[in-house]
């Protein structure tokens, strides 16, 4: 049991763009494809850096606000001494943050999270690009079908990883949300049990109504002497 990788849920034919390529022309890539970034590649596809929407528009806004004046548009454009970001190369944003093929896609959208991006390039070992992962790629393990998220729990988390007898525990999964119901041995083990089934993919919410035998987590045992 593990999660899917960003192997298995990226986008391989990536749209991409090279260092010469014009403002324009990235902005019609952007919005033909309906994406929100594109990587900026060498011919050999290594990553050099990404072109997002939002590098766009802070090209734009920091063109000089029309005064009534031409001349003084110009004064204040050479006042400002603003470059002129035409290309790819003088748009993107260096180093890009990336991700490596083998995450799993929980390790992935905390770094989109905490780097505030809604898609990552994929890079190899020499940097070179294998895909792209977006939020939406994310999303994907969330279609996953009730029976197939309940099979995993079922053989995957109770029986190989727990060594639970079959009839242990009942599973059903409604839209994504699992229930558990059942009786087990120890109060500690059903924590347990509880997280690892909350991990697999798809998994919207998780109830259990599971009874125990002993209740190993109420004894007061002493430190050994």
């Amino acid at each position: 049991m593990q999660h899917r990788t960003v192997f298995e849920v990226m986008t391989r034919n990536v749209v991409t763009a090279d260092p010469q390529t014009p403002f324009k022309q990235v902005a019609r890539l952007l919005a033909e494809h309906d994406i929100s970034a594109v990587p900026v590649v060498d011919p050999d596809r290594h990553l050099i850096g990404m072109v997002s929407e939002a590098d766009l528009l802070r090209a734009t806004a920091e063109l000089p606000e029309l005064e009534g004046r031409w001349a003084g548009v110009r004064l204040l454009s050479q006042e400002r001494g603003l470059p002129d970001a035409e290309t790819a190369a003088q748009l993107m944003t260096s180093p890009a943050v990336t991700a490596q093929p083998d995450w799993d896609i929980a390790e992935t959208a905390r770094t989109m999270h905490r780097k505030g991006v809604k898609r990552l390039p994929v890079t190899d070992e020499t940097g070179r690009l294998v895909g792209i992962i977006s939020r939406s790629d994310l999303l994907r393990p969330f279609l996953r079908s009730d029976t197939a998220i309940r099979d995993e729990i079922e053989h995957d988390v109770l029986t190989d990883t727990l060594r639970l007898a079959p009839d242990t525990l009942h599973v059903t999964v409604d839209d994504g949300v699992v229930s558990l119901a059942g009786r087990v041995d120890e109060r500690a083990d059903i924590p347990v049990i509880a997280r690892l089934c909350r991990s697999v993919d798809g998994v919207v919410a998780l109830h259990e109504s599971i009874e125990y035998a002993y209740d190993n987590l109420a004894l007061d045992v002493e430190p050994p002497r």
